[in-house]
């Protein structure tokens, strides 16, 4: 239920971001931007949040790993963004502009939504200081 609730969370700050920069400053259609979204939350969730941030170090060296992960986050949403938008515009000129403004600020929510995953969704409520490897 944790990983629904941050799919969710991760979901909504992306849709804003994109719906605000994407469809609001550079003139995508708003549709377009909810189906990057979509795509860009699971293979970001799937790929940098359970596979990078998770895994890139020691549990107690947090700040390492979200510094590793919110970078891979920001590369990958560059990516998935430019690739989309280019698929979806006739209007090519500005989504260089429109994928970096957007892939640095959704990188800046990442930094956030890492934190509130280590505590939230990774930290089992099971375990014991004594099990816990920081």
């Amino acid at each position: 239920m944790n990983h629904l609730k941050a799919l969710v969370i991760k979901f909504v700050m992306i849709a804003a971001v994109l719906g605000i920069i994407l469809a609001g400053i550079f003139d995508f259609a708003f549709s377009d931007t909810l189906v990057i979204s979509l795509v860009l939350t699971l293979l970001a969730y799937v790929v940098g949040d359970l596979g990078i941030f998770q895994n890139a170090g020691a549990r107690a060296d947090q700040d390492k790993r979200n510094i590793v992960a919110t970078l891979s986050d920001v590369l990958l949403a560059a990516i998935v963004i430019y690739f989309m938008a280019q698929s979806y515009s006739e209007n090519n000129d500005n989504i260089v502009a429109a994928t970096i403004v957007s892939a640095v600020v959704i990188g800046l929510g990442e930094w956030f939504f890492h934190k509130y995953i280590d505590r939230q969704v990774f930290d089992s409520p099971h375990e014991t200081d004594a099990q816990r490897d920081y």
